[in-house]
Formats: C-alpha cells, structure tokens, sequence
C-alpha cells in the first residue's frame, strides 16, 4: 500500500509530542511524505491527546478521519477516538489500555520494556521504533535521526534511546513476520529534497524573511510559537523579542517600534486581539504600519483554549473604531504561510496600515514537507524617506500615502498624534481637515486593490458547482474533491480576505450551484461576499466543534448536496 494513517492517543505528559516530532523527522529522511497534526485538551497532565500521522508515498497535507493504527497510551484512548476507529483499525497498546475493546488488538507493554532498557520513559523511544519498522524504514536513517534528536543529552541517554528504538523495531518486524500485522507501506521510490515545518515555523520564517528585528506578544496559545521561535532566533537575526506584560502593551510596543523605523509584529489570539483593537485604531489614525498574526481558536471568551475554528474574521475585519484601511490574509498552505507573512511586513511599510495573518490552531500546529523555499521570490523594500525641513508627516497626496518619515533620519520633525491632525501632524479640530484626512486615509483602499493576491481555482471553467473555502481548509477540500472526482465541479479558495478580490462576483455568477465551507457558526465569509458582491452562497457546510473538517466529512457532505439536484 502507498499510505497509512497512524493516530497516537494518551494523557497530556506523556509524551506523544515526542513521538511525532521524531517520527515525522525519521519519516522524511526516508523519503516519504508526512503529514502530521494534534488535538489536545487544555491541561499540562491527563485528559486525553491524540495525534495524526499520515505516511504516504505521495503528498499528503490533510486531516483525514481514517485511522490504520491506533497507538492506545491511556485507557480512554479507545473512547476518545471512538468514532474514528473502524473494523479495519489495528488497536496496539498496553493490556489494561486495550481491553474490552471489540475491534482487532494487540497487547504491547512498552512500559514494561521500557523498565527493561532503566526507564518508562524510553517508552516514546520504543513506540518511535516500532512505528518505524510499519514503515518499511532503514534502521540507519532511524538511528542517525534518534542521535541528532537527543545530541543535547548525556551519552548513556542517546545509547539507551537507540537501544530503545531498536527494540520497538524488531518488535514490529517480528509481529509483522508472524503475520499480526498485515498493513505495511511501500518503499518510496524517490528521495525528496523537501522541507519539514509546521505552521507556526512557517509564519515565523516568513517574518524573518520580510525582515522583522521586532516582536512583542503576551503568550496565548495558539499563537505563542511564534514569539518564542523568533525569541530563539533573536541573536542570529538581530531581533527584539518582548514577552510584554499584556497585549495592550504589546501592541503598543509595535507601534512605537515602527516609530522608529523597526519592522515590527505582534502574535495573539482572539481574546488577546480584544486587548489590541485601541492600539489597531490608533495605528489607523497615526498611519502606522503594523503586522498582526491572529491565531484562531474558539470562543467567546476562554472558549476552548487549545481546539480550532475560524471564528475571528469579523474580529480582525470590524475590531477597532472609525473607519481606516486593513489588509487580511488568511494562507491557505505552509507555503502562503511563509510567503504572506514575508509579503506582509512589505505591504504594511508601504500603506502604512495594519495587515494581519489569520491562521488558526489547525494551521499552525500541522506539520507537512514542502519544496524547499525560493529565495528568489523574496525581496523587501523600506518605504521610509529622509525628511526635509519643510517635511510633512500627514502631507495630502493622491493616493492617499504620505511620505512616512523616522525620526533623526533627516532634518525634519515626525510629528504624530492620536488626535485628528493636519498635514504637519498637530492637534486639530477643523471640520475641513477632518473630512480631508478621513478621504485621504480612504483612499489607500484603491492602491491596495492593485497588490491583491488571486483566488485559487481549481478545476474546470465550465464548472456547474463550486465550492469555496479560505484559510487552513483548503487541503482538506481539494482533497476531498479529488475524491469525487467530477468534472462539473470547480474550486475556489481565497488566502486574502480583505480587501476582497473584485473578480470575486465573476467566479460566482455562472454557477449553478455554491457550497461554501468554514470552521465558523455563522459562515462568516459568505457573510463578507454578500455584502460586497450581493451574492448569496447556495449552500453552507459549517462545523464549529473545535476539531479541523476531516477530508471524508467534506466529501460526504458535498455528495449530499449535489444529490439534492
């Protein structure tokens, strides 16, 4: 077989983060494909965690429902994952773990072998090995990734850990021997030049590579990779990274990093947004650049703190007061990822406005391999000038961009204020400014329009239905829509929300039937097209349970609604 999907299950502390990261790092060397995501309760012990990895020959970037094996660690793992578990699913675990289930079972002790090598914690290492051996992989590739993944330890601890691997893979040799286990993937035939991330490493690059040197956040999940990514990077790459005192202050920071000519961003989510949306008006009355990641979770409020949902678009496109240019992407693949947030630091130094990525804990925390970044595709511009004396901050322009100025950088005063002001950046309150300054902001929308990124379309032109997604759904759609494969239907993704693309009415016209799909309550985005097309989307396939759409529920859904007729 080409693929299988491996699901791990157990408490919160025992490791299961572990095991994915090392695996997919195992996986990868060995030239397949690898995708990998989690869902986890918001706690440091217990509860339940799982995650999904899915081993294939060919590229595979979605979640899927399906589960080959499950690697039972905790006894609620069966219930947890209960309905993802079919008659075809291989149940391994640990007796107590395992019994009283109806399905197929094997009875592994890996604490008890892990005892054997002088500790249950080399129990990861062993469930790493034998997953391996499932794998088909080379015990050469598997031990060199286990050194470099322990290097940082003592040297008895790296010996126990490759003895450990060893015998979680000839236990798994041995019982596929025996013919127990009956589901083994292929060789791949080609070694790939691939790269490795996840989400969050990829906004974080993509940051890097759009050249921030400042970053100031308040840690909230999901969003916190990020800060502490660029915090561990922050000697290579000169940066500033400040774990602020809260988010009013974080935003605040930026702002005035941006003051004095830095690149700067701030990382958050929903709840931590909510603090922000004063400083986001005032970067709309001062005209200051600013990229904001807004990391979806849901909610109102705490809501569930580790789960996922794109619930917060109205949140970034309607926070703040007054009426002031934004620009939203929402990256639709690791690579939009990288290259929208690079893309975003440019975008905000040349509008002067605030730009936000919107990703969500889905996004963030699934890893897949990608072709290796093209270094080409990169390039970042300063808008900033060097000011005369006669410089004017809020100087009226056709276009609604003044020349933007640092302060020192020149002879000329930057004056700014929160207040309405006029050209030169004083204090007024003269009607005739005021309707002056508002237009001129207003304007920008119109030279932002030119910078648009594209929808993605998919599929035929003479397409009866089309589906449309956003963000982090797109791999799971596309996915499910090769799985029906029907030459009538057509796929349209968008990765920037806002301002939206004006071809937008024209894909929806000659269809004639839409389905719009969102991890939201209220299908927020059909919201948006309508008010700014007219258009009402046909049909709507929303889940807001806090878990990601997996590719089979899609693929139902769909069907079900083209069988309406």
């Amino acid at each position: 077989m080409s693929e299988i999907s491996i699901v791990l299950c157990g408490e919160a502390g025992q490791g299961i983060q572990t095991v994915e990261q090392l695996f997919t790092k195992i996986v990868k060397s060995a030239g397949y494909n690898v995708f990998s995501t989690k869902e986890y309760m918001s706690r440091v012990r217990g509860g339940s965690n799982s995650t999904q990895l899915r081993i294939s020959t060919e590229p595979v970037q979605a979640y899927i429902k399906r589960t080959d094996f499950l690697i039972a660690l905790s006894k609620d793992a069966i219930s947890h994952l209960g309905n993802r578990i079919s008659k075809q699913t291989v149940i391994i675990g640990e007796k107590e773990n395992i019994k009283n289930s109806s399905f197929k079972t094997i009875d592994i002790s890996f604490s008890q072998l892990a005892k054997e090598i002088g500790n249950v914690i080399y129990s990861n290492t062993i469930a790493v090995g034998f997953l391996s051996a499932l794998c088909n992989i080379d015990k050469k590739i598997i031990n060199s990734q286990v050194e470099k993944y322990f290097l940082r330890k003592k040297k008895e601890v790296v010996k126990n850990n490759i003895f450990a691997v060893e015998k979680g893979f000839n236990l798994g040799i041995e019982l596929i021997d025996k013919g127990e286990i009956k589901i083994k993937i292929s060789r791949p035939k080609n070694q790939s030049d691939d790269i490795l991330l996840n989400g969050t490493q990829a906004i974080a690059l993509g940051a890097l590579a759009g050249g921030c040197n400042f970053i100031s956040s308040y840690p909230m999940s999901p969003s916190t990779g990020i800060l502490t990514y660029l915090s561990q990077k922050s000697n290579d790459f000169d940066i500033i990274a400040e774990q602020a005192e809260d988010e009013i202050s974080a935003i605040n920071m930026a702002l005035g990093a941006w003051y004095a000519g830095a690149r700067a961003m701030v990382t958050t989510s929903g709840g931590g947004y909510a603090l922000m949306t004063e400083g986001v008006s005032l970067a709309g009355m001062i005209e200051s650049p600013i990229v904001i990641h807004l990391a979806q979770r849901p909610a109102p409020a705490t809501g569930l703190p580790t789960r996922t949902e794109q619930g917060d678009l109205e949140h970034a496109l309607y926070s703040s007061h007054g009426e002031f240019p934004k620009i939203i992407f929402a990256p639709a693949t690791l690579q939009d990822g990288f290259y929208l947030t690079q893309k975003a630091f440019n975008l905000a130094d040349k509008f002067q406005v605030p730009v936000y990525i919107l990703t969500d804990q889905y996004f963030v925390d699934s890893y897949y391999n990608i072709p290796v970044i093209e270094n080409d595709k990169i390039s970042n511009n300063n808008y900033f000038e060097k000011t005369k004396k006669d410089y004017k901050r809020y100087m009226l322009t056709k276009n609604g961009i003044s020349p933007r100025g640092i302060p020192g950088y020149g002879s000329g005063l930057v004056c700014v204020d929160s207040d309405e002001h006029d050209e030169e950046g004083r204090i007024t309150e003269s009607m005739d400014i005021r309707t002056k300054m508002v237009d001129k902001r207003l304007k920008k929308i119109q030279e932002i329009r030119k910078d648009l990124e594209n929808p993605i379309f998919i599929g035929n032109k003479n397409y009866k239905t089309l589906v449309i997604g956003w963000g982090s759904t797109f791999h799971i759609i596309r996915e499910a829509l090769n799985k029906i494969k029907q030459n009538n239907i057509s796929f349209l993704h968008f990765n920037q929300i806002y301002p939206l693309h004006p071809e937008t009415y024209g894909f929806l016209k000659p269809a004639k039937k839409t389905i719009i799909i969102e991890n939201n309550a209220t299908s927020q985005f059909s919201k948006l097209i309508k008010l700014q097309t007219g258009y009402d989307i046909h049909h709507k396939i929303l889940q807001y349970n806090g878990m990601p759409f997996d590719v089979e529920t899609i693929e139902k859904q769909i069907i079900n609604i083209l069988k309406e007729g």
